[in-house]
């Protein structure tokens, strides 16, 4: 009971702390400065004693915490913006100067760069799908959808607390594309890892020496086996795609300037970012007159991530234990959805917006975002503590106002457009408080009502004014690099090759994480019929009609930086330009760039380093290509420093410049994937080298696995060649001469050429003859090239476009696919290496199975594992026993006539606009209907002919999935009588689908004929499965899926808890007889399945989609409605049209209601 006490105790609110410098002087501010880990430098320590000494009072702790954090280098980026003097010679430029230049040189096409949350770039001209925000209507509205950018950093909290550090690294990023201009809408997302050697337990690697770590942070295996489950966790959650990233090892001891050093990612790269679309007329952010209200929305404040800007901001191990895990905030993507939903209703009323200004509370929490959304707009404002809603009334009042808790917003609303911003809020559950209003005078006023008191009051300009800026003042260091020593056995470098992560499958990673969601999806990492994770690209759709869209992809080469911080540089924007060219896209310069600067600042040599890579692709490289860099992000305290047994140890971060790619894409359909065709008849493969033949291989996965790093680093030598390159892949792409493009990255040739005979589950034969006289070169140099499969007949016609581009000597034809499933690479006629197609395979897979088995259900991983075996495994076979391309509803639209469906939600459900844009397809006025509009009276399911459940997170599958909702339902007398009078109606149907599918289920004792309904519970993976699954259609009584019998479709599935449970152990059986069961799971070879992950839940008998006995209720697991066009398919026979088949499904249904 004492225990009990504890937990319900109400804590008294702590007072204000006033730091006596009037009286205790600059010693008073340095005590002050440790305690509260504020990481003030001795310039703005010296800053801060002037001003208040000039204002005649002394500071209290709120006021200097909150300028610690407006004013820390995560925030003010005071490297990037520092004077430099190198080897002597003082600079006349900045970083950030440098990367402006992209910019300034192509400016076209940007509209807004450097100055908000995100950049924005120009989109398409398209038919944008939304709900009106009055009406509740879904409609098409023609309009260009600009595209907002953002890539952003989590590393310090990463280390600390892996789980919820990326976690809310992708909750941050995802607000800031949201608070864009006046409000934005994110779409897809990325996410990647830098992390020193895993050591997975019993398969530890010849290359993976244990060089300690400091306890405080968490080992790199930790991090990958709980980080990406938290990064993914947030996207699925908030219902956004994660679409393409990275994962790299890396820990060695190199040469350095004074000796040899260990080099690698103790302090870890985590890296969230994405793309959004934005309204042309919210953009620009608007004026803030004095008067108007300062809102806050989204969750309550407590006391997690406290100091976080400043604590980023330190190398790590140089603050105190207990203030790292006070700066690890904690995610809930249901909150920050619940924004977003409030956000979206605001952007789609266009001009009457009633969002002035919208800031997302990040680093240094309200401390930072409110004074940054006022001054913004030139103004000052007057606040009340005490309405920040908050759940700890023990914290003081810094800690209320610099906290760091997640998915909270700051906006600015006129006072006339209060009420019906109070009402959207309310609509959507989404909590908000009126903070205070801007004011004339740029003064900071907070009040505290409580102790009747005034924490803040200060001018603007102190806390955000300009603090002295910082001198740089560093050297170049040079030091030996010995030349690689390689052995000459080229199968154990294969092999060794293809099981560092770098390489290998990254299967473990992309699983997780749903990639249909919004379903404009139209190229996740899923690669071909047999799955396989090679995609270059992530590419989108702009709407539901066209095929017009947007694409991203990344390019980073830390390694290099070791040899030549430069040409890593160089290296990452060229491996992004040549993902990128897989991708249908107009011109080079549609390309815009962020940059994400990772750095051990202050370490021998690395600063001057970072200059002359800034230099390299700011000032020199971009400009040249014709790209800008409107965005980015730095993180300069990449070190990790700890004592052992009194012995210094420290493990260093290279340079590391991670850059991501963002462009229009103007054909979907043309999107290139490293798939090998078989069916194309003859073919060739064609390597176009643009390292000229080079083959450098200095920090090289080959140098990586063999412990060294070498001397001659790869490089960007002749940026006219990688633009002549884009254009040329562009030209026969667009021509329909390439049937696979993939590019030269980690690995080399060797791991390009495997990874596209994966994907096309086929064998090679490949001559390195005219590739230089080191075949172990040719095979693992990492110059940036790729190679393309042409039909044989169109080989010349290939290589004259390619000599048009002044590519012709550095274009060769290397080899053929074979029918036998082996890798043959020859040498002057004599075999080098010749290994089985599965063999290679199961090699590049291990990594990701071992760390699959360590995390998930291990049964399930072995089973996955064991699948690849199988060499003659068909892949997706789909079988259609109906004509897609026939259209039974047409003379019905023809008329004019739309009736009305119910597209029901609740707080966290996220697949509502798919599902809208699918029955829209066929034929229906889709109306937007949340859960509050029934409970409140406001809408009434009598109107509507059908009711269709959308898939997400309600209630954030707190009670488990869909129970809570079912709950909200069953046990509010008002909403159970509703849903009880439309689900008896001889007229109605419905359709629940995920989270849908699990809340009907719970309501299966008020749905006639639904008593057979099983419950659907956790996957026997042990995890959220994101998968294209192969289904067969059942002949049952669904009106839904009339006529759609023994067809094998495959669909999109994404679930945590899809496993039917039946109450009987014979019941499963009974239902499939009685033709209760619609859906079931199968194989490639077309049985029934509970094989993992064909089945991707465990269902028992493959079970995965019901129907009422009359069949005018059906529930399923997958989704149909993120597949209703064959684009939206991660892969679709040639033959397939525009419709994909289950777009029949939604015709069915305009078709029962006549």
């Amino acid at each position: 009971s004492e225990d009990a006490q504890v937990i319900f105790r109400q804590a008294e609110p702590a007072p204000l702390v006033s730091v006596d410098i009037l009286g205790g002087g600059r010693a008073a501010l340095e005590c002050a400065n440790t305690e509260l880990g504020l990481a003030l430098s001795d310039d703005e320590i010296d800053y801060l004693l002037d001003s208040f000494t000039a204002l005649g009072r002394n500071p209290n702790d709120i006021e200097l915490m909150m300028f610690a954090q407006a004013n820390s280098e995560h925030c003010r980026h005071k490297i990037f913006n520092a004077n430099w003097v190198i080897d002597g010679k003082p600079q006349d430029t900045t970083l950030f100067n440098m990367i402006r230049a992209s910019h300034k040189a192509s400016p076209d096409g940007v509209l807004s760069a450097y100055h908000d949350n995100s950049a924005v770039i120009a989109g398409n001209p398209v038919k944008r799908f939304l709900a009106d925000s009055r009406s509740g209507e879904y409609r098409a509205v023609a309009e260009r959808a600009h595209i907002q950018i953002k890539v952003e950093t989590h590393n310090h909290p990463t280390a600390i607390s892996p789980f919820p550090g990326a976690a809310t690294g992708s909750g941050g990023e995802i607000r800031d594309e949201g608070a864009t201009g006046r409000g934005a809408k994110p779409k897809a997302g990325l996410c990647g890892f830098s992390v020193s050697n895993l050591r997975i337990p019993g398969f530890a690697r010849p290359w993976e020496t244990d060089h300690g770590k400091p306890a405080r942070i968490v080992s790199a295996l930790d991090i990958m086996l709980e980080a990406p489950l938290g990064a993914a966790a947030f996207n699925n959650e908030f219902g956004r795609p994660n679409l393409c990233g990275y994962f790299r090892t890396f820990e060695e001891r190199v040469p350095g300037p004074a000796g040899e050093e260990v080099r690698g990612y103790h302090k870890p790269i985590m890296i969230a970012g994405g793309y959004g679309n934005i309204r042309e007329e919210h953009i620009e952010k608007l004026g803030i007159p004095a008067g108007a209200q300062i809102v806050v929305i989204g969750g309550p404040a407590m006391l997690i991530g406290l100091g976080g800007g400043a604590a980023s901001s330190m190398s790590s191990g140089a603050s105190c234990e207990n203030l790292d895990f006070a700066s690890v905030q904690r995610g809930n993507p249901e909150m920050e959805r619940r924004c977003q939903e409030v956000i979206d209703r605001c952007w789609a009323m266009g001009g009457d917006n009633p969002i002035l200004s919208i800031h997302d509370v990040g680093a240094g929490g309200l401390s930072n975002a409110v004074p940054e959304l006022v001054n913004d707009a030139g103004r000052g404002g007057a606040f009340e503590l005490r309405a920040v809603p908050n759940d700890e009334p023990g914290m003081s009042p810094m800690q209320i106002w610099c906290n760091e808790s997640q998915e909270r917003y700051v906006l600015a609303v006129s006072a006339q457009r209060m009420e019906e911003f109070q009402a959207l809020c309310e609509r959507e559950r989404c909590p908000f408080e009126v903070l205070g209003e801007a004011t004339e005078e740029p003064q900071l006023v907070l009040g505290d009502g409580y102790f009747d008191n005034t924490p803040i009051d200060l001018p603007m300009s102190l806390l955000l004014g300009k603090p002295p800026k910082m001198l740089r003042d560093v050297h170049h260091r040079t030091f030996s690099k010995p030349e690689l020593e390689l052995p000459s056995d080229i199968t154990d470098m294969a092999y060794r090759v293809l099981r560092l992560p770098a390489v290998a499958s990254k299967q473990f990673l992309i699983t997780i994480g749903d990639r249909s969601i919004t379903g404009q999806v139209t190229r996740d990492q899923m690669v071909g019929p047999w799955q396989v994770p090679v995609a270059d690209v992530a590419v989108t759709c702009a709407d539901y009609q066209g095929h017009r869209g947007e694409a991203m992809a990344m390019g980073e080469r830390p390694p290099l930086a070791l040899v030549e911080p430069a040409a890593s540089g160089r290296m990452a924007v060229g491996e992004a330009i040549t993902n990128m060219a897989a991708a249908r896209i107009d011109a080079l310069s549609d390309i815009r760039l962020s940059a994400n600067w990772m750095a051990p600042a202050g370490h021998p040599g690395e600063d001057a380093g970072l200059f002359d890579t800034v230099r390299a692709v700011g000032a020199e490289l971009c400009p040249r290509l014709g790209i800008a860099i409107p965005v980015g992000k730095d993180s300069l305290s990449m070190k990790t420093v700890w004592q052992k047994d009194g012995e210094d140890r420290s493990v260093t971060g290279p340079l590391s410049l991670i850059i991501t790619g963002f462009a229009p894409v103007s054909d979907v359909r043309l999107t290139l994937t490293p798939q090998l065709r078989t069916d194309c008849g003859d073919t060739d493969l064609l390597l176009i080298d643009l390292g000229k033949g080079h083959n450098r291989l200095a920090g090289s996965a080959l140098a990586q696995v063999y412990k060294q790093v070498g001397h001659h680093a790869p490089d960007l030598d002749d940026p006219d060649a990688l633009k002549s390159f884009f254009a040329a892949i562009q030209d026969l792409n667009q021509a329909g001469l390439l049937l696979a493009y993939h590019d030269r990255s980690d690995g080399g040739l060797f791991a390009t050429l495997c990874e596209m005979s994966f994907a096309g589950h086929c064998g090679l034969s490949v001559q390195l003859d005219d590739l230089g006289d080191d075949p172990r070169a040719s095979l693992f140099n990492e110059e940036l090239g790729a190679v393309v499969q042409v039909r044989h007949c169109d080989t010349d016609t290939v290589l004259e476009t390619l000599r048009e581009a002044g590519l012709g000597r550095h274009s060769h034809v290397i080899g053929t696919l074979r029918d036998d499933d082996r890798l043959c690479f020859t040498y002057a006629r004599q075999p080098l290496c010749d290994e089985m197609r599965v063999d290679l395979q199961r090699a590049w897979a291990e990594t990701s199975y071992l760390m699959q088995s360590l995390r998930d259900n291990s049964a399930c991983a072995e089973q996955e594992f064991a699948a690849l075996l199988d060499s003659s495994d068909p892949g997706l076979q789909p079988v259609l026993s109906f004509d897609a391309d026939e259209n039974p509803v047409a003379p019905m639209i023809a008329t004019g006539a739309r009736p009305k469906v119910a597209i029901l939600r609740e707080q966290g459900v996220n697949g509502q606009l798919e599902m809208a844009a699918a029955f829209d397809a066929a034929g229906f006025a889709c109306q937007d209907v949340h859960m509050s509009d029934i409970i409140a009276g406001r809408i009434d399911l009598a109107g509507f002919s059908g009711l269709v459940a959308c898939g997400g997170f309600s209630y954030g599958d707190v009670l488990g999935a869909g129970q809570g909702w079912a709950k909200s339902i069953l046990f509010n007398p008002g909403a159970r009588d509703t849903f009880s009078a439309f689900f008896a109606r001889a007229d109605s149907w419905g359709l629940g689908v995920c989270n849908g599918c699990q809340m009907m289920s719970g309501l299966k004792d008020i749905i006639p004929g639904a008593a057979h309904w099983p419950r659907f519970v956790r996957n026997t993976s042990e995890q959220f499965e994101a998968r294209f699954s192969l289904v067969e259609v059942l002949p049952s009584a669904s009106l839904l899926l009339d006529g759609m019998a023994g067809s094998q479709l495959p669909i999109a599935v994404a679930h945590g808890e899809g496993r039917a449970e039946f109450d009987e152990p014979d019941a499963a059986q009974q239902l499939l007889d009685s033709r209760r069961v619609a859906l079931r799971y199968v194989d490639h070879y077309g049985a029934a399945t509970e094989q993992y992950p064909l089945n991707p839940n465990g269902s028992p008998l493959g079970i995965t989609g019901l129907c009422s006995d009359d069949g005018r209720f059906t529930i399923m697991m997958p989704h149909p409605e993120r597949v209703f066009r064959s684009v939206q398919h991660s892969w679709y026979p040639d033959s397939w049209g525009e419709d994909g088949p289950w777009l029949r499904m939604f015709r069915n249904a305009r078709q029962r209601v006549g």
